[in-house]
């Protein structure tokens, strides 16, 4: 029953650290562009998700990636697996 394939299909999100301030917990917000039905205009919506960190290593304005997981605690279902190659906010000064 259980393919191996899609076994390990977990979710992985891009966001940036917002709050380090609990112990092995950190706010991670995941920004993404939606469109409007009518409209037809994009505009951006930011979600915040608590993420587990057990080294507290990484903090606040560094560009993660987070992944699903288990319930840790009420509030967390995602780690911390590392920093974000690039993030669009360093690339956004630069010109070529």
């Amino acid at each position: 029953m259980n393919h191996p394939e899609t076994q390990n299909k977990k979710r992985r999100l891009s966001g940036v650290v917002v709050s380090d301030k609990m112990q092995k917990t950190r706010v991670v917000a995941v920004s993404r562009l939606k469109k409007h039905p009518k409209y037809l205009k994009y505009y951006r919506v930011t979600r915040r998700f608590k993420a587990h960190d057990a080294a507290d290593e990484y903090k606040t304005g560094e560009a993660v990636v987070i992944e699903e997981t288990r319930p840790i605690s009420r509030d967390k279902r995602w780690r911390i697996v590392g920093r974000a190659k690039e993030s669009a906010k360093e690339n956004k000064g630069r010109t070529e």
